[in-house]
């Protein structure tokens, strides 16, 4: 279980940044090369790289470099992490809007 939030919240870190989304948003079109995807942003390389490595890191994307090109793909196995989570978040807060509704309607039943 430890293990399990351990690398939720890794991937909530790196889905915290609006550049590692955008790539993530990206490379949900499909596999992309890092200066294909460096292009979109105005930044320095360097300072591009250190979003691909932190997405890579968390599992998010996996990196193949063959010559001097590496390509980057998304690893969606790792997005249902946030799936799993997000459902089970759904379903406590789905309970709970039940029984708000059903202690509201007996309120207003009880009332003359």
């Amino acid at each position: 279980m430890a293990q399990y939030l351990a690398q939720l919240d890794g991937v909530f870190v790196a889905l915290g940044d609006q550049t590692r989304r955008a790539v993530i948003r990206r490379l949900g079109l499909g596999p992309a090369s890092v200066g294909e995807l460096a292009r979109e942003f105005p930044m320095a390389l360097p300072s591009f790289m250190k979003h691909v490595r932190m997405l890579e890191g968390t599992g998010l994307i996996r990196t193949v470099k063959e010559g001097r090109v590496r390509t980057c793909t998304l690893n969606r196995e790792r997005l249902a992490l946030v799936d799993d989570w997000l459902a089970e978040q759904r379903g406590i807060w789905l309970g709970r809007t039940d029984r708000l509704e059903q202690f509201v309607t007996e309120t207003l039943e009880d009332q003359p």
